[in-house]
């Protein structure tokens, strides 16, 4: 099993940054993938960026070159910086880990998600 908590989400003036982090815990050498998704109200949640094993990344079109993605090594802490922030953006944000490498085992893991809110 594995225990995602975020944390970092809070109030920005569009145009600033913000850092979060996914801090995991529990069976992590079983995950193959993480991402961060975001939802806004009345909207379905989205993948924002996602980080696979082998260094691979994956941004929503609506982020690139704004948003980066990286992980320890151990995949015991993902970080998502986000940059040049657009009201737009404003949502709850999510960690999610893919627990591929452990078969028969294939679950994916939900952090509690962390507030980010953007002011113009």
């Amino acid at each position: 099993q594995v225990h995602l908590v975020e944390s970092g989400g809070g109030l920005v003036q569009a145009g600033g940054s913000l850092r979060l982090s996914c801090a995991a815990s529990g069976n992590t050498i079983c995950i193959s993938t993480m991402g961060w998704y975001r939802q806004a109200p009345g909207k379905e949640r989205e993948l924002v960026a996602a980080y696979i094993s082998g260094g691979v990344t994956n941004y929503a079109d609506s982020v690139k070159g704004r948003f980066a993605i990286s992980r320890d090594n151990a995949w015991n802490t993902l970080y998502l910086d986000m940059n040049s922030l657009k009201p737009e953006d404003k949502a709850v944000y999510y960690c999610k880990a893919e627990e591929r490498l452990c078969p028969p085992s294939a679950t994916d893991y939900w952090g509690q998600g962390t507030q980010v809110t953007v002011s113009s």
